[in-house]
């Protein structure tokens, strides 16, 4: 990535990311993390509805049609909503890690006009780990996987423990992930982002 700041180049001390022996198998839809997430939530009317699957490695893809809630300029996305798309892409990352993480820097190239009606095809992968920091990277493709990058970004994640959700968030959406029967669906709901 052109410019990529120096805060997300990982240290020389850096390693590999290793996937979690109980990561979904590549291919495997992820799923919503959380009902009303905004990037991939079902119950969030105007949210991304951004679908992710497995890949190998450390790596996933992803969907996200824009539609006209989506819209910045008339007939083309917001780069705050594509930056989202790019950010919940990163995040979800962190379930092939079993790391509940939140994003710590994002550094976003917008090189194409997104339009409304288009999907986006997303990829990302994890580069490197370092201590707590997970260091990742995504690009954003119009007409097709293989098509021109319209979007890319890199990302730096720190890994925080659930409490970071149960001190900061409100108290009763706090109450019913944590009353959640589910317990993939428990822990899912904090996985990503503050």
């Amino acid at each position: 990535m052109s410019g990529t700041s120096a805060a997300l180049q990982p240290p020389a001390g850096a390693v590999r990311p290793v996937r979690h022996p109980d990561a979904p198998p590549p291919g495997e839809l992820l799923g919503a993390h959380y009902g009303q997430c905004f990037g991939c939530g079902g119950e969030q009317p105007h949210g991304l509805h951004l679908q992710a699957r497995a890949g190998e490695g450390v790596s996933i893809t992803a969907e996200f049609t824009v539609r006209p809630a989506h819209q910045g300029a008339p007939g083309l996305a917001h780069g705050g909503v594509l930056a989202s798309a790019l950010d919940e892409t990163l995040g979800s990352l962190n379930w092939l890690l079993r790391t509940i993480a939140v994003t710590g820097r994002l550094e976003t190239d917008f090189l194409l006009p997104v339009p409304v009606g288009t999907t986006l095809h997303l990829e990302a992968e994890v580069t490197a780990v370092a201590g707590r920091k997970i260091y990742s990277t995504a690009t954003g493709r119009i007409g097709g996987p293989d098509g021109p990058v319209a979007v890319r970004a890199d990302a730096l994640f720190v890994e925080v423990k659930v409490d970071h959700f149960v001190e900061h968030g409100r108290e009763e959406e706090i109450r019913a992930a944590m009353d959640d029967p589910d317990q993939v669906r428990r822990a899912r709901a904090f996985e990503v982002n503050p």
